[in-house]
C-alpha cells in the first residue's frame, strides 16, 4: 500500500502480504480483482475524511446510560423466601412423578 494519503494503491506485494496475514491464497485475477477493491474502500475513507466534523459532538462509549444493574448484595431473608416459594410451586404442581414435575410429551 502506498503511504500517499492522496492516492491509495495496493501492490501486488501489498495484497500478497495481506493474504498471507489472513492465510488465503488468492490467484493472480483474485488479487488483482482484491486490490481495485481495496482501493475503493480506500477512498470511500477519503471521502469521509473531507467531511467537517467539527460542530459534531464527540461520542466515547456510545451511549450514557449508567449501570443499569440492580445492587447484588440480598438479604438472607429473600434467599429463604425465593426457597419456600420454589417449594410451593412446586407442591402447586399439578402431576408428580418420583421427584419429578410431570409434563406433557411435545413432538
Amino acid at each position: 500500500m502506498n503511504s500517499d494519503s492522496k492516492t491509495p494503491s495496493f501492490t501486488k506485494d501489498s495484497i500478497l502480504h495481506l493474504s498471507k496475514l489472513a492465510l488465503l491464497k488468492l490467484s493472480t485475477k483474485e488479487m488483482d480483482k482484491f486490490a481495485k477493491d481495496l482501493e475503493s474502500i480506500m477512498n470511500h475513507f477519503k471521502e469521509l475524511d473531507s467531511l467537517d466534523v467539527s460542530k459534531v459532538p464527540l461520542m466515547i462509549g456510545g451511549n450514557d446510560i449508567k449501570n443499569s444493574l440492580r445492587d447484588d448484595s440480598r438479604d438472607i431473608d429473600e434467599t429463604h423466601d425465593s426457597i419456600n416459594d420454589a417449594g410451593r410451586v412446586v407442591e402447586a404442581f399439578p402431576e408428580i412423578e418420583k421427584g419429578y414435575l410431570k409434563v406433557p410429551k411435545i413432538l
